[in-house]
């Protein structure tokens, strides 16, 4: 068992000591779906009539005029934009070009600003594509989960097998060069066989980032209530080692723990999460992290799950449900967390720019991990090895 991560005062940034601003990254979450899946434990609604597109945007322009006033925060530009769900391909290209141009009037901009939009391989939302990349959506990411018709009815998906190389195709047409694919494995009684069927189908189409992973029963969701008979241990070590097999092959680098790319490809957002840089979020549910050195330190919030309620206080402290600095003996394992989910690890010079923390004060854990084979280390950089990736649980408990 680990013993507490014990650390002392002098281990925080001193008072005084200006640390340059976080790279940053933008989220905006849209709550609302057509149905609810089985399997999703997201913010998400299902939709009862028309999309509110006038009044949500309105509100997210009011909830970033709040993010963007906190004068405790130095603002770098913005990295990447990533309109994630729930299902924002709900919402019109008008709609996303409204807030596009709300957010380059406010925000300062990296000039190779990368765009992500969530969408379902539908034709409803395939016909919206060209008036997504019009508006500067340059990244498009497609929900496939699988190819199978079974598997998609039993997920609860509203589209069929035939219609996701459809998607792909009217994405390539409307000038996507850059495509992401989700694909689950480990689905209901799924044999590796089917499971290899699912990932050669979605590498047939060429995406340029696939993320590939394991379906999971989280709680408070149908599956976790009702749980569907799913393969066993052996079954689903196979799909996942099978799987990274065929992803190489193809010539897909694993670069975290189920995202795969090609060269130059990899999503900028969500590397920038991992990374523990800072991220705005404005929408119902979306979360936000805020670093400031030496006080008020790392800032996380939550905005109000409901739609009605987030809506009703956008642009004030009303939206915020929850706020709260990360405490110090928190740090190295909110960092360990996602850092070490990445392929390549950490360097020590970014865990004390991310955390204002000295690195000495991860040798203990980092000892233990050595011990049990979990850790590589060759003084400038730590990763996870093999073994640490497999048991990745086992290794974060030893920053805990």
């Amino acid at each position: 068992m680990s013993t507490p991560l014990k650390l002392d005062a002098g281990a925080a940034v001193p008072a005084g000591r200006e640390i340059a601003p976080l790279p940053l990254t933008l989220y905006v979450h849209f709550p609302w779906c057509v149905r609810k899946c089985p399997y999703c434990d997201f913010n998400s609604h299902a939709l009862r009539g028309e999309v509110p597109e006038d009044s949500y945007v309105e509100a997210l322009i009011r909830d970033l005029d709040f993010e963007l006033a906190d004068p405790a925060f130095r603002q770098a530009p913005l990295a990447a934009i990533f309109f994630g769900g729930g299902t924002p391909s709900l919402f019109s290209g008008r709609a996303i070009g409204r807030l596009l141009e709300a957010i380059h009037a406010r925000c300062a901009i990296a000039p190779d600003l990368e765009i992500t939009l969530e969408a379902n391989p539908g034709t409803a939302d395939a016909r919206n594509f060209r008036a997504y990349r019009a508006a500067g959506v340059n990244r498009l990411s497609l929900g496939a989960q699988s190819f199978d018709a079974n598997q998609l009815a039993r997920l609860g998906r509203i589209h069929g097998p035939q219609e996701i190389p459809a998607a792909v195709a009217a994405a390539r047409a409307a000038g996507f060069e850059n495509l992401n694919l989700d694909l689950m494995y480990a689905l209901p009684e799924q044999t590796p066989e089917q499971a290899a069927a699912d990932l050669r189908a979605a590498l047939d189409l060429a995406p340029e980032h696939l993320s590939y992973y394991q379906l999971t029963l989280e709680p408070n969701t149908v599956f976790a209530a009702r749980p569907p008979p799913l393969p066993d241990e052996d079954s689903v070590w196979i799909m996942h080692q099978q799987g990274l097999a065929l992803l190489a092959a193809r010539g897909y680098a694993q670069y975290e723990v189920s995202a795969h790319a090609r060269a130059g490809r990899q999503s900028r957002h969500n590397r920038n999460y991992w990374e523990f840089g800072d991220y705005l979020g404005i929408g119902a549910g979306a979360h936000a992290k805020r670093t400031r050195w030496p006080s008020p330190g790392i800032v996380r919030r939550a905005r109000h799950k409901h739609p009605r309620t987030y809506v009703e206080h956008a642009g004030s402290a009303g939206a915020i449900q929850e706020e709260r600095s990360v405490a110090v003996s928190e740090r190295p394992f909110e960092y360990a967390m996602n850092a070490l989910r990445l392929n390549e690890g950490f360097v020590r010079a970014d865990f004390a720019a991310r955390t204002g923390l000295a690195p000495a004060v991860l040798e203990a854990p980092l000892a233990r991990a050595r011990r049990r084979g979990l850790i590589e280390d060759d003084g400038r950089r730590i990763r996870a090895t093999a073994l640490g990736r497999a048991h990745l649980n086992a290794l974060l408990r030893e920053f805990l």
